[in-house]
């Protein structure tokens, strides 16, 4: 009995390694997105058309991401605001955010 639960709680852990790995995937895609949306000007159509192809379909489902077209238009709106993922999920942009939208509704 032991050792199954063990080896349970093994796999899950993989498991969890290899969504977070998919993930960084994502986030690379998005910041290679805003470099050329920067670059080139076509970043939100780059990453609809890799969100789109079979790869990243299947990069979005082993990340936990479902790879429907509500996700692929989030994920094309991140990229036209132009914020690097680091940037992004910082501590200071949160709060910068939250300073924003709290001055915004007073």
């Amino acid at each position: 009995m032991r050792d199954y639960v063990d080896g349970t709680a093994f796999n899950y852990e993989q498991g969890q390694r290899s969504r977070k790995l998919f993930a960084a995937v994502v986030l690379a895609a998005l910041d290679d997105a805003i470099a050329d949306d920067k670059k080139y000007g076509n970043g939100p159509d780059q990453i609809a058309r890799w969100a789109r192809s079979r790869d990243g379909r299947e990069v979005l489902s082993c990340a936990g991401i479902d790879p429907n077209e509500r996700v692929v238009k989030g994920l094309m709106e991140f990229v036209s605001k132009g914020i690097r993922t680091s940037v992004a999920l910082s501590r200071e942009e949160s709060e910068r955010r939250h300073a924003a939208e709290e001055a915004e509704a007073a």
